[in-house]
């Protein structure tokens, strides 16, 4: 299969990338050219999701995998340049995309969160998870049934420049009260 990786060269993107090379497949990476040395076997597309989509232009591929979109606007943008080009759209989401983190046994069907002002474009502890049920409302309105939305909860691992959750065994091995 020929796939397109937004982004793809660092967390989670960088892993997504790996798999679908080692299972022998054709993956283009579409940044803004951090890590090129990574991958040198893939075709790697210089642009910005916010202002520079032109290198996507003229291209098909058989699956686009988005492990980067934050805002509303930027998704709809990418969705819709893709949507000709590309038959399926694949995006990482959110667990935070739902309403509440208190309600038990979710479903894809439970409510999502929503921002206070649609037009917000600032990433805090209480816009992040709507910022991010909003970029799959855009994906779903673009691709219909031709999407796959995940929602992974904490993603941790190597390469992890969030330090979420190293925080906690780091802090865990210092002893102490915590």
């Amino acid at each position: 299969m020929r796939i397109l990786i937004i982004g793809g060269t660092r967390f989670v993107g960088r892993y997504i990338a790996a798999s679908f090379l080692q299972k022998g497949h054709q993956v283009t990476l579409f940044n803004r050219g951090s890590n090129q040395e990574l991958f040198p076997e893939c075709q790697t597309l210089i642009g910005d999701r916010d202002s520079d989509l032109k290198p996507l232009q003229g291209q098909k591929w058989d699956a686009v995998v988005d492990t980067c979109g934050y805002f509303p606007r930027q998704t709809e943008q990418m969705a819709k340049t893709l949507r000709d080009s590309v038959p399926h759209y694949t995006y990482i989401s959110s667990v935070s995309a739902y309403k509440s983190m208190e309600e038990k046994n979710q479903t894809e069907e439970s409510e999502l969160g929503v921002l206070a002002d649609p037009a917000t474009e600032e990433i805090t502890g209480e816009t992040y998870g709507p910022l991010k049920a909003a970029c799959e409302e855009k994906i779903k309105q673009t691709y219909g049934e031709s999407c796959l939305i995940i929602r992974p909860g904490l993603i941790v691992g190597p390469h992890d420049y969030s330090d979420r959750f190293t925080y906690w065994p780091a802090r865990a091995a210092k002893g102490g009260e915590f």
